[in-house]
C-alpha cells in the first residue's frame, strides 16, 4: 500500500498574532466537541476516497491545537488509526504554545499518542515577544522546552528571525539559547510580511517590521553556521535536525510530493488516485465547515484536479526546498518534458544547484535565491 499523511487544522487561537495570515479565529471552547465530530466524519469520507493506505503521519496544526482537549486529541488519533493502517514508525505531531505546556498536559498528550511536539517559541526575548504579539515570556519558552524534552520523544522549537532592528549578536544569542535546551530539531523562519495582516498595515504606514534583504541574508548565514557547527543538518530551508529521526516526517510528505488528507476548517490536501492528483481546500469558517460536513458528509470547499504541468511545478517548488532535492525522472514522468539542461548547468557552475544522476538539489547558497532558480527552471 502507498503511504498517506493526515493534517488536522484546529483553527482557534487565544489571540491573533500580527504577522499571522493562517486561517484562525478567536477560541470558542464551547464549540470543541461539535467541530471534532465534524472532523471525524470528514476523515471517514476521505478514507473512502483514498482507499487503503499506510498512515505515515498525523499532524495537529493551526491555529493553536494545544487548546484542544486531550480526550478529543485521542478520539481523532484513534479514528485515524482505525481508518488507515498505521506505519510502524507513525509520527503523531502537535503544535503547542509555551504557555499551554505543563508536566500534566505533556503526560496526557503523550498518553493520547502525541510523540512529536513543535513548540512556538518564536523568541526568548520578552521585548521581541511583545513586538510579535505573543502571550508568553522567554522564561516560559525555556521552561516549556526543558519540560517537553523530559517527556516527549521528539521536540522542536520554532524561532522567528528578521524582525526590524534585529542584530547578528541577538540572533546568535537566540540560537544559543535554543541549543542549550538539548532539543533535536529547530525551525528558523524568516519573518515575512503577509498581506492582510497587522504587520502589513503597519508597513503600509511606513513602520518597518522586517529587516532588509542584505541583513536577512546575513542572519540566515549565521543560522547555518551556528546550527551546522552544533551538528544540526539543514534538511530544508528553515528546518534543522540533529538526527535523521528528528526530521519532521509529516512536512517531508509535503516537500516530497506525497499524498496527505486535510481535515478541519481551511485545511489543504493532496490526493493521487489512478495517476491523477487532486488539490483540496476545506470550507474556511468553522461554522461553514461543520454545516458542509453535516449536509454532505465532507468539508470540501474546493477540489481542483491538477494538470500534469501544475503537478510537476508543485513538485519542483516544494522539492527544491529540501537538501535531497527532486528526482528529475519523476519530474519528467509527471509532465512529459525535461527541465532545461542549459539552466541546470549554468546554475550548477555558479554553485547554486547540484546535479547528480537523476537528482537535482539547491545548495545552501542556492536556497537564498530559490525563487529566481525556480523561475528560471520553469520558464
Amino acid at each position: 500500500m502507498d503511504k498517506i499523511g493526515l493534517y488536522i487544522h484546529w483553527p482557534y487561537c487565544a489571540r491573533i498574532c500580527p504577522y499571522c495570515d493562517f486561517n484562525i479565529y478567536k477560541n470558542k471552547p464551547a464549540r470543541e466537541d461539535e467541530l471534532v465530530d465534524a472532523i471525524l466524519t470528514d476523515m471517514t469520507y476521505w478514507r473512502a476516497q483514498s482507499r487503503p493506505r499506510h498512515l505515515a503521519s498525523a499532524h495537529f496544526g493551526g491555529g493553536t491545537p494545544s487548546l484542544l482537549s486531550s480526550d478529543n486529541m485521542g478520539r481523532i488519533i484513534q479514528h485515524a488509526c482505525a481508518l488507515w493502517e498505521p506505519q510502524a514508525d507513525l509520527e503523531i505531531g502537535l503544535e503547542a504554545n509555551p504557555n499551554d505546556i505543563t508536566k500534566a498536559r505533556l503526560e496526557v498528550w503523550r498518553a493520547a499518542g502525541i510523540e512529536r511536539l513543535s513548540i512556538g517559541v518564536q523568541s526568548f526575548d520578552d521585548d521581541v515577544l511583545k513586538f510579535l504579539g505573543r502571550d508568553h515570556s522567554g522564561a516560559q519558552a525555556q521552561s516549556a522546552l526543558r519540560a517537553a524534552a523530559q517527556i516527549m520523544p521528539r521536540v522542536s522549537a520554532d524561532l522567528i528571525y528578521g524582525w526590524a532592528g534585529q542584530s547578528l549578536t541577538h540572533w546568535r544569542h537566540e540560537l544559543s539559547t535554543a541549543l542549550n535546551a538539548q532539543i533535536t530539531h529547530i525551525s528558523a523562519y524568516q519573518l515575512t510580511i503577509e498581506d492582510s495582516t497587522a504587520f502589513a498595515r503597519a508597513e503600509a504606514r511606513g513602520q518597518a517590521r522586517a529587516v532588509d534583504g542584505d541583513t536577512s541574508a546575513d542572519l540566515y548565514e549565521l543560522g547555518l553556521e551556528l546550527l551546522g557547527g552544533a551538528g544540526f543538518d539543514q534538511y530544508e530551508i528553515s528546518n534543522f535536525a540533529k538526527t535523521d529521526t528528528a526530521r519532521s516526517q509529516h512536512n517531508l510528505l509535503y516537500w516530497q510530493g506525497e499524498d496527505y488528507i486535510g481535515v478541519g476548517p481551511g485545511a489543504h490536501g493532496r490526493l493521487t488516485r489512478d495517476d491523477k492528483r487532486l488539490a483540496t481546500i476545506a470550507a474556511l469558517k468553522p461554522d461553514d465547515y461543520i454545516m458542509a460536513v453535516n449536509s454532505t458528509g465532507n468539508g470540501v470547499n474546493e477540489a481542483e484536479p491538477l494538470t500534469p504541468e501544475s503537478r510537476a511545478q508543485e513538485y519542483l517548488l516544494m522539492g527544491l526546498r529540501i537538501s535531497k532535492g527532486i528526482n528529475l525522472r519523476r519530474y519528467e514522468q509527471m509532465c512529459g518534458k525535461a527541465l532545461p539542461q542549459e539552466v541546470i548547468s549554468h546554475y550548477a557552475a555558479l554553485g547554486l544547484l547540484t546535479h547528480t544522476k537523476d537528482r537535482l538539489a539547491a545548495t545552501p547558497a542556492g536556497r537564498l535565491v530559490l525563487d529566481k532558480l525556480s523561475h528560471e527552471l520553469l520558464s
